[in-house]
């Protein structure tokens, strides 16, 4: 058993109540206690104390498992009704939700709103909208996980290049310091705001309950308005040295030419994602409009609409030939498709695979990597924001800093 250097029998228990928060956590509070007992390799008696304390604290509550036919009832430890939440942030190019999650994985949409495009208009209302929440739900809130579509630098500076977004500062915007949430009171100091990417985002929710789950070396595309994609490595998304890389969407990997937003030319999301698709169909496209009518294309292209199937197959064509450019150079195991990706593979699947299988090299071919659709939908941007409180929260610190406030707080 780890023990992650702990000394003491006083570390040693406090490294083990993150083992088993972790645990619960990561397997979605499905496993009884005996399960998670035998899985962490703890002794009985040591597994029902931690729960106890656990539970004490506000940190988690116990269920009875389904009968399966006789024997003793066990338990199925699960979030506490007054436990630790995260609020998630999708901000896409058009609209933004936000997501009440708890312990173990579940996100409860709790608002969702369309904006006009510009920084202003599309995050004061939202830090309003935050501030609310933050109220409502006081010191049970250890952190806000915000995703963007966008290259985000440190500080949360965050650029939408087809938005016209530069060195936006996102938290200023939002009215919160980018390393710390003061809802009313200031009652979670142990509080983190983090600002990412939304793709790498997606990945990490991938990572931890989607396909790419266990999987050594996988590569996840996020579609969208253009294309976003990033490399994970044992089940983290590679950010790059200042924490902008992997913008495959800005690589040439098509031979195109256009001039991109971005500043360069040829670039790879010029070809896929919804402003693609409608460009195709010479429909209006961009500052974040057309993802209702890109649906409808879709949906056509379904009923047999001979225009909206050859621009979907135009669509799918781009998105194989840069993934196999992208498999030569990274060799991954598996790349996954979220947002309209799913589409993508779903209706115009031929048409995506023939362009990737001829461009992998010679050497690939035999065992190419797997082309997996996310089996999270949309839903992939919010979870990995609210894995990345999570992570922030699931360590000795965030957890004793809970137990503190809790013991302290007024009966």
């Amino acid at each position: 058993m780890a023990t992650n250097g702990a000394t003491t029998s006083g570390e040693l228990r406090a490294h083990n109540r993150v083992r088993l928060l972790r645990a619960v956590h990561d397997c979605g509070a499905t496993l009884t206690r005996s399960q998670l007992t035998r899985d962490l390799e703890l002794a009985r008696g040591t597994a029902s104390v931690l729960v106890a304390e656990l539970a004490d604290s506000a940190l988690l509550h116990e269920e009875p498992a389904p009968e399966h036919g006789r024997g003793r009832p066990t338990q199925v430890p699960g979030p506490h009704p007054d436990g630790p939440l995260a609020l998630a942030v999708d901000v896409r190019e058009d609209a933004w939700e936000v997501a009440e999650c708890a312990l173990g994985g579940q996100a409860t949409v709790q608002e969702v709103r369309r904006h006009d495009g510009t920084p202003e208009g599309a995050l004061v209302p939202l830090g309003e909208a935050l501030t609310r929440h933050l109220e409502r739900l006081g010191s049970r809130v250890v952190g806000v996980g915000l995703a963007v579509a966008g290259p985000v630098r440190a500080g949360g500076l965050v650029d939408v290049s087809h938005l016209g977004w530069r060195s936006v500062d996102v938290p200023a915007l939002l009215g919160l310091p980018p390393h710390g949430v003061p809802p009313a009171g200031g009652r979670t100091p142990h509080g983190v705001a983090l600002v990412g990417n939304d793709t790498a985002f997606a990945a990490l929710a991938e990572a931890r309950r989607g396909v790419l789950r266990g999987v050594g070396v996988g590569l996840h595309l996020h579609v969208d308005f253009d294309l976003g994609g990033v490399l994970v490595v044992d089940g983290r998304p590679l950010a790059g040295a200042g924490g902008i890389g992997a913008e495959f969407g800005h690589m040439p990997l098509t031979g195109g030419a256009e001039p991109c937003a971005c500043g360069a030319r040829g670039c790879w999301g010029r070809e896929v994602g919804t402003n693609a698709l409608l460009r195709h169909l010479g429909l209006a496209h961009g500052g974040g409009r057309g993802r209702d009518r890109a649906e409808r294309v879709f949906a056509d292209a379904a009923a047999g609409d001979a225009d909206a199937a050859r621009a979907l197959a135009a669509n799918a064509r781009a998105l194989g030939r840069g993934i196999a450019a992208l498999a030569n150079a990274h060799d991954p195991e598996v790349v996954s498709l979220s947002g309209f990706g799913v589409d993508l593979h779903a209706r115009a699947l031929d048409a995506l695979t023939e362009p990737f299988a001829w461009g992998l090299m010679t050497i690939r071919r035999e065992r190419p990597p797997r082309l997996a659709p996310s089996a999270l939908g949309w839903r992939g941007t919010l979870i990995g924001a609210m894995e990345s409180v999570f992570d922030a929260f699931l360590t000795v610190e965030g957890v004793q800093a809970w137990r503190r406030a809790r013991t302290a707080a007024p009966a």
